[in-house]
């Protein structure tokens, strides 16, 4: 990916050496259960993350004598850069349409952190939290998901920030209040097809980016969109299901299998616009 001519966004908050020191109470199993949800790249992680605070009390975060690597401080360059693009993608696309764009802050954590949403830790990933309107992400994340998820490559990493800010456009745009507001109202089975809806929506409106950012500084090189289609494969429930117990249960998923995942998101970059992202009407996911 050609990224390091690009523009470096504002909206960075660097919170990489803030600890938040939590004693846990009841094993790990809760530790468990955010990273096997983090895995998901949840969009509204409120649920989870107050099970994290109900684990034991609250202290104020410290500062440690964390220093960066220098591997560590090129990805947060590379992150501010593709926020950047995000930006100028979203920007454009609610001015076409007579809105203005509100960017998000997206916040470089080390270990733990407190949004809006609740306490998180690195296990949970990448998460986008409606509350603050903030992404936060650890970069150790990276590391995992080459080594761990077999998706290496920076297109597969720039791939991760733009399905987040896709959530937060869906919570600009009102969708994902809907999709929420069904919970109790719903089967668990029809709350989590929808929950795919919105995520497979979230991996279309990363194709736009991809399309855009492409158009506008030709930043894809070859192999790029096939590092991201892999990233989309490997996190896809079918395959995180059959990984971690050995079988996939469908009308749990609330993510989307694989070949859906890619499915969409190459319908965002090969289409470019907003109106073929409504998976919410579409009768074939």
């Amino acid at each position: 990916m050609r990224w390091r001519s690009g523009r470096r966004s504002s909206n960075i908050e660097d919170q990489r050496g803030r600890r938040i020191s939590r004693k846990a109470k009841g094993g790990g199993i809760g530790i468990v259960l955010l990273a096997l949800v983090g895995m998901y790249f949840g969009i509204d992680p409120s649920v989870i993350l107050n099970v994290g605070n109900q684990l034991g009390g609250g202290q104020a975060p410290t500062v440690s004598n964390y220093q960066p690597t220098a591997e560590e401080n090129q990805l947060a360059d590379f992150v501010s850069v593709v926020l950047a693009d995000t930006e100028d993608t979203w920007r454009q696309e609610f001015s076409r349409q007579g809105g203005t764009y509100r960017e998000p802050k997206l916040v470089l954590f080390s270990g733990t952190v407190k949004s809006a949403c609740g306490f998180a830790q690195a296990a949970m990933g990448p998460f986008y939290c409606p509350g603050d309107r903030k992404v936060y992400i650890d970069l150790s994340f990276y590391r995992d998901l080459k080594n761990k998820m077999n998706a290496p490559g920076d297109f597969a990493q720039a791939y991760v920030i733009a399905h987040e800010v896709g959530h937060h456009i869906q919570n600009l745009l009102g969708i994902s209040d809907k999709v929420h507001s069904a919970r109790g109202r719903v089967s668990q089975s029809e709350y989590n097809q929808l929950s795919v809806r919105l995520e497979l929506q979230a991996d279309c409106l990363a194709g736009i980016w991809a399309n855009r950012a492409d158009r506008a500084r030709q930043v894809v090189e070859p192999g790029d969109i096939d590092e991201a289609l892999n990233a989309a494969s490997q996190i896809g429930d079918d395959r995180l299901q059959q990984q971690s117990r050995g079988y996939v249960t469908p009308d749990s998923f609330t993510h989307g299998s694989s070949q859906q995942r890619v499915r969409w998101f190459r319908t965002g970059f090969t289409a470019g616009h907003m109106n073929s992202c409504n998976t919410f009407e579409a009768q074939n996911l």
